[in-house]
């Protein structure tokens, strides 16, 4: 199994890697261009010293009264910058012959200067050497005008450069300081923005993985208005959602059991009753029961089956153009025989016609029957239930309004949602009124309920009217009635 790289590992082989890289780099640089800097100043200035001091000799070379070797020897000896640097007299043989200092010259002093100045056109000579002691020196070296009574060839200016490499060194030393405090602090300040979104990044996965098992007792402590603060209350927002959907499932499941019990208790009970039995009366009687809870069986496996198509996007409609009138008027009519037996009056207010509509007949009948179904399960014996149908603003317009129990206020905006009960004394699956609104909803309508508690509700279905049909005119007509091409 592949390892798992944090986000915290990325950051440091990533991000930190590259800023470290491009620090080494700098420090680098830096490192030779200070050395070169300090290593060419030196320089210049020994060159403006020898430049001086070839001043004075070729004064002394173009003065016949005076010994030329001894005019090096003194210019050595007598060298004014000798407590900074020491000047060293090169003889013929390319011998170091007489020193500023006094001393004779280390054994192990690198004559490359000389030799370069003697193969260069300028005559002068540049050298930086070690030597056994692990000092470092530089050393420039000038050839002195030739003359035949002269004993030297040539001078050279030797200085230490062990305070320049130490001035360096604290240099480099300083800026390594500075960039590793400036590592640290990114380090610090990295880990810190990092972990401020790991931490709650984990916190979520680990609720998030008890949300997936089904557990959504907990909720995500939010500590920030940024981004992750908005995720986390997103987060407990889908949860709480999901909570509320399991629990509206759970009495969903819970309701629908129920409702599947009780009409095949009903038509078990009466199916062993009538075993047997020779009385008509009795025989009508449990006929009739068993075919109302069979037809509301039926009833009840159709509103899920429409539901489940919903869900998958299978539920399709066959749509054509239709009587609204005819379709209203049928659904009225099945419930007259239960509206009479449960003692509540029904109210048909039939126009006389209605522009007609575009829609699937069948669905929107079932829309009829689930509403007015709806409208006398929740109307008590004595109760009215009164239907209109009307043109508004080029749509029909059907209301549905009962004298029931209706619905609180609470309850109201929710009754649309699947699996919702407003009320779970009553009988229903909870889900009629939810396909009702999808199919109106298709048919590019609306479905709008209005309600009072212990007053009644009202629904309202608007439906869009149907294009009206292009009539052959009859310049398109020919004399024997048949359309012309």
């Amino acid at each position: 199994m592949k390892a798992k790289k944090s986000i915290t590992q990325r950051w440091l082989f990533n991000s930190l890697g590259i800023i470290l890289m491009i620090l080494i780099v700098i420090e680098i640089g830096f490192s030779v261009a200070i050395q070169n800097y300090y290593y060419n100043s030196t320089r210049q200035y020994i060159n403006s010293t020898l430049t001086v001091v070839t001043n004075m000799l070729n004064k002394a070379s173009q003065d016949t009264t005076l010994n030329f070797s001894e005019e090096i020897r003194n210019t050595v000896e007598n060298f004014f910058s000798k407590d900074k640097m020491e000047l060293m007299a090169v003889n013929v043989y390319g011998n170091v012959a007489i020193t500023s200092s006094g001393f004779p010259p280390p054994t192990d002093i690198d004559m490359q200067d000389y030799i370069t100045a003697k193969n260069s056109a300028e005559g002068i000579g540049y050298h930086i050497s070690t030597l056994e002691t692990g000092e470092k020196i530089m050393s420039v070296c000038v050839l002195v005008p030739a003359s035949a009574k002269s004993k030297y060839e040539a001078i050279k200016i030797v200085t230490s450069l062990k305070e320049i490499d130490r001035q360096i060194i604290l240099y480099i030393l300083v800026i390594t300081i500075i960039f590793i405090a400036i590592i640290m602090l990114m380090v610090f300040s990295g880990l810190y923005f990092i972990n401020s979104i790991v931490i709650p990044v984990r916190q979520i996965g680990a609720i998030a993985h008890q949300f997936a098992k089904g557990d959504f007792s907990k909720r995500i402590t939010k500590k920030s208005d940024d981004e992750l603060g908005e995720l986390c209350d997103i987060i407990n927002s889908m949860a709480d959602e999901l909570s509320k959907t399991e629990s509206v499932k759970n009495e969903f499941i819970s309701s629908v059991s129920h409702e599947l019990r009780t009409p095949l208790t009903a038509i078990k009970g009466w199916g062993e009753t009538l075993n047997g039995i020779e009385d008509s009366e009795t025989i009508k009687k449990g006929m009739r029961v068993i075919t109302s809870e069979t037809e509301r069986l039926s009833q009840m496996v159709e509103e899920l089956l429409d539901f489940s198509r919903i869900q998958n996007g299978r539920f399709t409609l066959i749509k054509q153009r239709i009587d609204i009138l005819a379709e209203l008027g049928d659904a009225v009519l099945v419930f007259q025989e239960r509206a009479y037996r449960e003692k509540i009056m029904v109210v048909y207010y039939e126009p006389d016609m209605l522009p007609f509509v575009n829609g699937d007949k069948n669905r929107l009948r079932q829309v009829f029957i689930n509403i007015i179904d709806n409208a006398l399960k929740y109307s008590n014996p004595g109760g009215t239930v009164t239907i209109d149908a009307y043109e508004e603003k080029n749509g029909v317009v059907i209301t549905i309004a009962d004298t029931g129990c209706g619905i609180s206020q609470v309850d109201l905006p929710k009754v649309k949602t699947k699996f919702y009960k407003a009320n779970n004394s009553r009988r229903g699956s909870g889900i009629g009124l939810a396909v009702a609104d999808e199919i109106i909803n298709m048919h590019g309508g609306s479905l709008e309920l209005t309600s009072e508690q212990n007053v009644g509700t009202t629904v309202i279905i608007t439906l869009p009217v149907a294009p009206k049909k292009v009539e052959p005119t009859t310049e398109n007509k020919s004399d024997d009635g048949t359309q012309m091409q």
